[in-house]
């Protein structure tokens, strides 16, 4: 048995009852054979693997808080703060009914890579609750991120772990942590990211996700003497990723006929009218259903099935493994030639080695969504500098980012015979700065 194959078999075995962890864990390591292989002995006498899969440190603790009937409830939190080789924890803050400890494993071992191709100084985390704040009053949220950052503040810090926003948590989420964090410290520090732009926030931040998605698929494109204008695109998500890389790429001249929620879908094959989609989803915080009420011509289908539509490119924006094999077989049959994940893996292993084995260029999200991290950590940069750059400024070094992690993992890919296999380039782009970093520091 190889040593990667032994490392994936204790993750399972200790690791019970957490499939996402398992898959991420699957696709990095048979991803890595072929580096690990050549370096096994080195990799085997300091178990370098088994520390990369165990978390340097789990923190779980409950939530209690009262509701606008005056009922006591509780929730769970948790941080998960995977790996600080390459500089402190960094990742975003989930709030959702279907979060645990495993998918937060899984989420915080995925952004120890994602970070690593950045470039910048930021380590692996990830954090949430299973609070749902869909249908709360903004109260009943404030009395809830009060009560989480009371806990959570005891473990984090600007130079210890700065958390971000994820599903559920924008920026009024943010701000409510923000606030809780400085009364209890009494410390005015960029201790999270996402921030309002009246008390730390970054230009740009918003965009970040959705940009850098389409940015990446630029330059792969530009790699294949391809480009965006004329191109025929699937956006699935209707939240801040799918918003936001939808206006880019129709900025670059893209068609977006398809959008969806967790309820179903909407096609509009005049292309998507973008101010609309914006007002339901958050101006309205309603349903993308609503959209075909009030579009001529664009229709609404309940459930799955967006990847049914005829695209040349599909980003999917939405959640963990949205699109199956199922999905990545009416691609193919249609003619889609790139997938770009603006989701953390969103693809199913399945799906994903099906689209690659059918010629579909497909660049997973630690990379392709690496944008709002990046911009996370130019907001830090910005808080410690007690700086605030322009929007031009900030969109321009994004732009840049995301060109320099398509080389690094084109490089990486094409360095170990795999060309156009960016799943491998981009595990192995990540998994040589992070390891080179753990092996400098000794056993720790």
């Amino acid at each position: 048995m190889s040593y990667t194959e032994e490392v994936y078999e204790r993750v399972v075995a200790q690791n019970p009852g957490e499939p996402e962890f398992h898959q991420a864990v699957k696709e990095v390591l048979d991803s890595l054979k072929v580096v690990i292989d050549k370096n096994e002995e080195e990799y085997r006498s300091m178990s370098l693997l088994e520390r990369l899969v165990e978390p340097e440190r789990i923190i779980s603790f409950r939530v209690p808080w009262v509701d606008d009937k005056g009922v006591v409830q509780v929730n769970k939190g948790y941080r998960v703060q995977f790996n600080s080789a390459i500089g402190p924890y960094k990742g975003g803050l989930r709030f959702h009914p279907s979060v645990n400890q495993g998918i937060l494993k899984f989420l915080g071992f995925e952004q120890t890579f994602k970070n690593s191709l950045t470039g910048l100084p930021i380590g692996g985390g990830k954090g949430g609750s299973n609070f749902d704040p869909k249908g709360k009053s903004d109260r009943e949220v404030m009395a809830f991120c009060q009560s989480f950052m009371t806990e959570l503040s005891k473990y984090i810090g600007a130079d210890t772990d700065v958390p971000a926003g994820d599903i559920g948590v924008g920026g009024r989420e943010i701000g409510y942590l923000f606030g809780q964090y400085k009364r209890i410290r009494g410390l005015y520090e960029g201790v999270l990211t996402g921030k309002g732009l009246t008390y730390g926030g970054s230009l740009i931040r918003t965009q970040a996700t959705g940009y850098g998605v389409v940015y990446m698929l630029d330059e792969i494109m530009k790699a294949h003497n391809d480009s965006i204008d004329g191109k025929t695109f699937i956006v699935t998500g209707s939240g801040n990723v799918a918003i936001y890389a939808v206006e880019k790429a129709q900025q670059l001249g893209g068609k977006v006929v398809a959008m969806c929620d967790s309820n179903g879908y909407v096609y509009d094959p005049e292309g998507i009218k973008l101010d609309i989609v914006k007002d339901i989803k958050e101006v309205k915080r309603g349903r993308i259903k609503e959209y075909a009420d009030r579009v001529e011509g664009a229709t609404y289908t309940e459930g799955l099935g967006i990847w049914n539509i005829k695209c040349d490119v599909y980003l999917p924006c939405a959640t963990q493994n949205e699109l199956p094999l199922e999905g990545a077989k009416a691609l193919v049959a249609n003619g889609c030639k790139y997938v770009v994940e603006g989701a953390n893996m969103p693809t199913t292993l399945d799906a994903t080695s099906y689209l690659m084995e059918n010629g579909v260029l497909f660049m997973p999200g630690k990379a392709a969504n690496a944008g709002g991290v990046a911009t996370s950590a130019l907001e830090m940069s910005q808080n410690s500098m007690r700086l605030s750059w322009t929007a031009e400024e900030v969109d321009e070094k994004l732009h840049g980012i995301m060109v320099d992690i398509f080389h690094k993992a084109d490089d990486a890919a094409k360095r170990y015979g795999m060309e156009d296999n960016y799943v491998a380039g981009a595990n192995i782009a990540g998994f040589e700065k992070v390891v080179d970093a753990m092996k400098a520091q000794g056993i720790c």
